[in-house]
């Protein structure tokens, strides 16, 4: 597989409107290429907006997911390049998974890529994977593994993925009530400019009665409840169920584990617990 190194990581606003403009002829095949940003420094601003946000400590050590924010641009890049087989826009994130191989800090400069793999039928549709990988010097010290779904004719055969764990049940162990403008205060500190996550009116026009808040914030704000045992080496895995409408109201249901065992986590919505909307697994 080839390595196309990019000079500065892309403006996601452009990757957004291009894409929504179409005129792009669809592949059959998955794109060879894998597109690399290196030697990438942590801006400790964007950091802390980012922690406090998403509930972690505001400390120099980076969150479980926050990697995965770096890469995101490269992610969108790729799909929005010409031939990628599935359209950008509309794609569901059905499931992440993300393993750190070492703790993380501002101090860290990170050589980031990303590569698609995996195009698959799935009974809604068609699945592709986007792997991205974090460097240290050489090291690879974070790997994180995003499943997108975009939706149309699907086999009735397909297999729908590994199935996530049984949900946790029982009281609440916190309830969030979360604000109209919580996409786009995501969207600051993540550049994900998406139209479903902006406003009510741009979240109509892709077919959501409202804005819906960004699977990443609430598998981060899910995270950031356990404290650094989320941020030393670890593996997460995550399955988005339902979205979650804004403003809304979201109880977090954990499931108890003795100390080093794997932690069980869910999100539903507060008024209507029968909706689920991500089961996550810690290791």
């Amino acid at each position: 597989m080839a390595t196309e190194t990019l000079t500065r990581t892309p403006r996601l606003g452009p990757v957004f409107l291009r894409s929504a403009i179409g005129g792009r002829a669809k592949g059959e095949t998955l794109p060879d290429v894998s597109l690399r940003l290196a030697e990438q420094r942590v801006d400790r601003g964007d950091l802390r907006t980012y922690q406090r946000l998403c509930g972690f400590a505001a400390d120099d050590t980076l969150p479980h997911t926050y990697p995965h924010v770096l890469g995101f641009p490269l992610q969108m890049e790729l799909m929005s390049r010409r031939g990628f087989p599935l359209p950008l826009v509309g794609l569901v994130h059905v499931e992440n998974a993300i393993t750190v191989h070492r703790r993380l800090t501002a101090d860290d400069v990170l050589d980031i890529t990303v590569h698609a793999e995996r195009l698959a039928p799935h009974p809604k549709g068609r699945t592709v994977d986007l792997v991205t990988v974090t460097e240290v010097a050489g090291e690879v010290v974070w790997e994180g593994r995003s499943t997108y779904l975009a939706r149309g004719r699907g086999d009735a055969d397909a297999p729908r993925g590994e199935a996530p764990p049984a949900t946790p049940t029982g009281h609440p162990a916190a309830v969030w009530s979360l604000p109209g403008d919580l996409g786009r205060q995501y969207a600051r500190v993540s550049g994900d400019v998406n139209p479903i996550h902006m406003s009510a009116l741009t979240a109509r026009a892709m077919g959501f009665p409202s804005a819906i808040a960004h699977g990443m914030w609430t598998y981060a704000r899910c995270l950031g409840t356990l404290g650094p045992r989320a941020n030393g080496p670890s593996t997460s895995h995550v399955w988005f169920k339902k979205p979650v409408l804004l403003p809304g109201r979201v109880e977090l249901v954990a499931r108890p584990t003795a100390p080093g065992a794997t932690a069980a986590l869910a999100l539903r919505k507060a008024r209507h617990p029968e909706v689920e909307h991500l089961v996550l697994t810690l290791d």
